[in-house]
């Protein structure tokens, strides 16, 4: 199995802005887009719909076209088709790494992003707290879909996908989606395909000033005897489990092969905030 360390949501450069946790609760706020895209901000579910505004100061308006993707949130939106499940879509650069990596169906995605608290102030939504990278909900892939054209042949496959921006037509880089399970086993216990966590899980080290220096598992550090991931040399594994991260790239690859330290510890996560 691989571990997709996936990085999505707003960011400084992306909306200019970090996601939410209200009382742990990561909000996931989608980056804006001049792609196809069917939804925009005011489409979105409260508190998400409102988060996005605040927070973006009224950049992330609600009739702006977002990126609802991945698409892991049953509630993001109030309406879903019959049979709807998780997917994630991929384009460019970052599609050809998982290719590269030889990513397919059985191996999953651990998404994360940049996120602050929030507070309510006299109905409005404020940041209330320093800046973290934590991960937010996940993917297992079930199926890969190239998208050609318009995405008809997909949606002929699975017609639910109609509100995924990357099943649109007008892409002209290379494009697929990645299709989410209906559950799956890990570890000996069983889980849905895709969701979000009820409680986002920190990855910024706790005395760390920079939400890039993260906290990791042995079975992930080299350092320890961990399996590494891609666009992570040598020189960012600090030691003692701390890695910096790279600045540049949305998939970090890690093959955890049969290793149950790494089964059990995402089975863990899963368990205490699916």
């Amino acid at each position: 199995m691989k571990v997709i360390v996936s990085r999505k949501g707003v960011d400084s450069a992306a909306g200019k802005c970090a996601g939410a946790l209200i009382g742990g609760r990561p909000i996931s706020i989608p980056i804006p887009t001049r792609e196809p895209s069917p939804t925009t901000y005011g489409m979105l579910s409260d508190p998400r719909a409102t988060v996005a505004h605040d927070l973006s100061k009224g950049t992330l308006s609600g009739d702006r076209m977002c990126h609802l993707d991945p698409d892991i949130d049953r509630g993001a939106l109030m309406i879903r088709p019959e049979g709807w499940r998780g997917a994630l879509g991929q384009v460019s650069s970052s599609l050809s790494h998982l290719r590269n990596q030889s990513v397919k169906a059985g191996d999953l995605f651990l998404f994360w992003g940049l996120y602050r608290p929030v507070e309510s102030v006299e109905g409005c939504w404020r940041y209330a707290g320093p800046r973290q990278h934590a991960a937010f909900g996940w993917l297992i892939i079930d199926s890969v879909h190239d998208v050609v054209g318009d995405g008809s042949q997909v949606l002929a496959l699975h017609p639910w996908l109609r509100d995924h921006p990357h099943v649109r037509p007008h892409w002209t880089a290379s494009n697929s989606v990645y299709v989410a399970a209906e559950r799956f086993e890990l570890d000996g216990r069983s889980f849905p395909g895709s969701g979000v966590f009820s409680q986002a899980f920190r990855l910024t080290a706790l005395d760390s000033p920079l939400p890039s220096r993260w906290s990791v598992p042995a079975w992930l550090d080299p350092t320890q005897g961990g399996v590494g991931m891609s666009y992570h040399a040598e020189p960012r594994w600090l030691g003692n489990g701390l890695l910096q991260t790279a600045a540049r790239g949305q998939e970090f690859v890690a093959d955890i092969a049969d290793r149950t330290d790494a089964r059990k510890w995402i089975a863990d996560i899963l368990e205490a905030n699916a």
